[in-house]
């Protein structure tokens, strides 16, 4: 019976130019899994002024998940609170500002929505970033989830300010 599998090579280099090889049990080492109460969550504030669109909603995406955080559990709730402010100063490259639609059906027979994205940003901003974020979470019971930690404002006023939000530097 061949046991190979049990243990993994690797070559270490030490000081001098000669290497040595090493044998480490693979097996014996645990993959850490994040339980629901053991992650603390924080709150951040991020300014969209300026931001584009799909690079914010991204970076936003992946502090909901907690992917920014080293105990990262794909199944598990260990991101933080996110509060965006100045939604309605986003802005989108190349003629997106003009071509852009976002798509809606009532399931009704006919019931096609199509709204165009200058028309949204001017009715409600808020809604185009929660849209790009939503479009960035997983489609289950953990994305429904997430996606409550999002709280978009269209200006820079927000009433969170009893959590202590830090403020998020994004590029």
């Amino acid at each position: 019976m061949d046991f190979s599998h049990e243990t993994s090579t690797f070559t270490a280099l030490f000081e001098s130019d000669n290497r040595k090889t090493m044998k480490i049990d693979t097996l014996s080492f645990r993959t850490y899994s994040a339980k629901p109460g053991e992650v603390e969550q924080k709150w951040f504030v991020a300014n969209a002024e300026g931001q584009t669109l799909g690079r914010f909603a991204s970076q936003i995406a992946k502090i909901l998940r907690g992917k920014h955080k080293p105990q990262f559990t794909p199944h598990v709730d260990t991101g933080d609170y996110v509060i965006v402010v100045n939604a309605s100063k986003i802005r989108v490259t190349g003629g997106k500002f003009q071509k852009k639609t976002y798509y809606h059906n009532t399931q009704y027979p006919g019931g096609a929505r199509f709204e165009k994205y200058r028309d949204v940003l001017a009715k409600k901003p808020e809604r185009v970033i929660e849209q790009a974020v939503w479009g960035m979470l997983p489609k289950n019971s953990l994305g429904r989830k997430l996606f409550r930690k999002l709280k978009v404002y269209a200006n820079a006023d927000h009433p969170h300010a009893a959590q202590h939000p830090v403020e998020l530097k994004l590029n």
